[in-house]
């Protein structure tokens, strides 16, 4: 059994999420809010939420835990040309533009979209609300692809100190998600970041170079990482 959160009650400690022989790895916590205080203080020790629209709100810290290290972030030949034609047409006035956290609400709801899969999304209007409140206090930002002003691709998360925790990214043309994570890498290594948190395994994500590494690992890294100076003028990098 998990607990049971209460708006006060603090998180259990990670080494208390379930394991693989439970059915349900890393499951931590259920219950509490999505305010975002209590969603600093689950950043901050290495949780977060994750739950389908009409269960209560689920916390999980997995072990292994998926990261991409910035230093090996992973650049196709054919991503690298498409990186060089947008930053010529930003350099020259264009019809392409990467911005940070001018739609941060739309870049959300963008990923909340259907898939063409037809999955359905965990990203709710609860959800949205929790970290747009975050993005109102500096601690939740969106990398954002623009073509002839309209938003095209995106991708946003959490900043906490010199810890960056991936959320989600959606695209509506070719590469436009891997465009804005690869202009919101190269900012985050300009800041001293080194290490993005992935949360969970999925074979995109290594395809992009991001590993598992322990839990144990990963909470050593934050702790350092969060305890560092916040980020403060986020622009892209031309």
């Amino acid at each position: 059994m998990i607990p049971w959160l209460h708006p006060d009650s603090p998180f259990p400690d990670v080494t208390h999420a379930l394991t693989e022989a439970d059915g349900a790895c890393g499951l931590l916590a259920a219950g509490a809010d999505l305010s975002p205080e209590r969603l600093l203080l689950a950043y901050n020790q290495g949780i977060f939420p994750w739950f389908s629209e009409g269960q209560p709100i689920l916390w999980w810290s997995t072990d292994p835990r998926m990261v991409l290290l910035c230093a090996q972030f992973v650049i196709s030949h054919s991503l690298k040309k498409t990186l060089r034609k947008i930053a010529f047409s930003m350099q020259t006035g264009g019809e392409w533009e990467v911005r940070f956290d001018s739609a941060f609400e739309a870049v959300m709801r963008a990923c909340a979209a259907p898939r063409r899969d037809g999955t359905g999304t965990w990203i709710s209007e609860e959800i949205i609300a929790g970290y747009c409140g975050l993005h109102q206090r500096g601690y939740a930002h969106s990398s954002e692809l623009w073509h002839r002003g309209q938003l095209v691709g995106g991708a946003y998360g959490v900043s906490i100190g010199r810890m960056f925790y991936g959320e989600s990214m959606f695209a509506k043309v070719t590469d436009a998600s891997k465009i804005a994570l690869a202009y919101l890498i190269a900012f985050l290594k300009s800041q001293g970041v080194t290490m993005i948190d992935c949360q969970q395994q999925t074979v995109h994500l290594s395809t992009l170079g991001a590993k598992p590494i322990s839990r144990t690992d990963f909470i050593a890294h934050l702790r350092v990482a969060t305890a560092q100076a916040q980020i403060e003028d986020w622009k892209p990098i031309v």
